[in-house]
């Protein structure tokens, strides 16, 4: 596992009403600050990806559909440069992967329909001056195939 990345298992609560997810607390060792919740969603089959923030954490989780999320160590320094985690996220696996400032990371929706995901990350977003600092997917200078692999 890349070092400073955490996954929480989430926990579903249905009754006859509907369902109940937590997904981040202020009172968990997993929480360092709030900045905003957003949600955006991504279509099958689309690659968003690689980026890294300078200052800011996210907290990211799926609520519809699935996605294979990527993360790569470039960090001078880390006892795990050049590493790389995949993680299968989504209705399937509820989990929240928290991503460390400086870590690359981008996902790939897996499933038949559009994911909603939900980021909470640590610093609100500065229009002005976004903390985004961007690969094109398919870049060399990170050694992932975004491919199915079958077998």
């Amino acid at each position: 596992m890349i070092d400073g990345v955490k996954v929480k298992n989430l926990r579903v609560i249905p009754d006859e009403r509907g369902r109940l997810m937590e997904i981040l607390r202020s009172d968990e060792e997993l929480f360092d600050k709030f900045g905003q919740v957003y949600m955006t969603t991504t279509y099958p089959g689309i690659i968003k990806a690689w980026h890294l923030h300078k200052l800011q954490t996210d907290n990211i989780a799926v609520l519809k559909g699935m996605l294979k999320l990527a993360l790569y160590d470039d960090r001078e320094g880390s006892p795990t440069r050049g590493e790389a985690n995949e993680f299968f996220i989504g209705e399937h696996n509820p989990v929240l992967v928290q991503v460390p400032k400086d870590v690359y990371h981008g996902w790939k929706c897996v499933s038949e329909t559009e994911a909603i995901v939900i980021n909470i990350p640590t610093h609100v977003y500065n229009y002005k001056e976004p903390d985004e600092h961007r690969l094109p997917y398919n870049t060399d200078k990170i050694p992932y195939d975004w491919d199915v692999k079958h077998g």
